[in-house]
């Protein structure tokens, strides 16, 4: 019986370490995207999409994603995309340090990436409640698997320290 609860813990751990790495490797794009939005112009973005989704709006002129991110590219203003780059930036390098510290199992880490993910994901649920945009929820669904993840991984080290 125990042997199990320890199977199952393991692969626990390793989904939280591979979704800790996903995070931080969507993390760091964040960075560079918020980089990019400061200095690129609404017509280079659109240039940009229209060349990701030419084949398939020419294979399917209705295709749902396709359309979405042609017709979001152009209703990028610039408070828009202030706001992108500030938003991007912020999040992605604080969620760069709070990963480093979880990875390194610091016990501060936990409570603080919680509290944060969770202040993120409100925000971004209020974001969408005006845009409706399904790029800020599907981030938020990333956010709580990842708050689960973190509260289950630092009861756990909560508890080994115990004994």
């Amino acid at each position: 019986m125990k042997n199990s609860a320890s199977k199952n813990e393991k692969i626990v751990r390793q989904i939280f370490d591979a979704s800790l790495f996903v995070k931080g490797v969507y993390s760091l794009l964040e960075i560079i995207i918020g980089f990019v939005a400061l200095f690129i112009s609404q017509a280079t973005v659109i240039r940009f999409v229209i060349f990701l989704t030419r084949n398939e709006l020419s294979e399917d002129p209705k295709d749902f994603i396709s359309n979405y991110l042609l017709s979001s590219a152009k209703n990028l203003s610039v408070s828009t995309r202030h706001f992108v780059a500030f938003y991007l930036l912020s999040y992605g390098l604080i969620k760069c340090l709070l990963i480093l510290g979880l990875f390194k199992k610091k016990l501060w880490a936990y409570p603080l990436s919680i509290v944060v993910f969770f202040l993120f994901g409100l925000y971004q649920m209020v974001r969408f409640t005006n845009t409706h945009s399904l790029w800020l929820l599907g981030l938020t669904l990333l956010d709580v698997l990842i708050i689960i993840l973190t509260w289950y991984e630092y009861n756990q080290l909560r508890s080994a320290s115990k004994d």
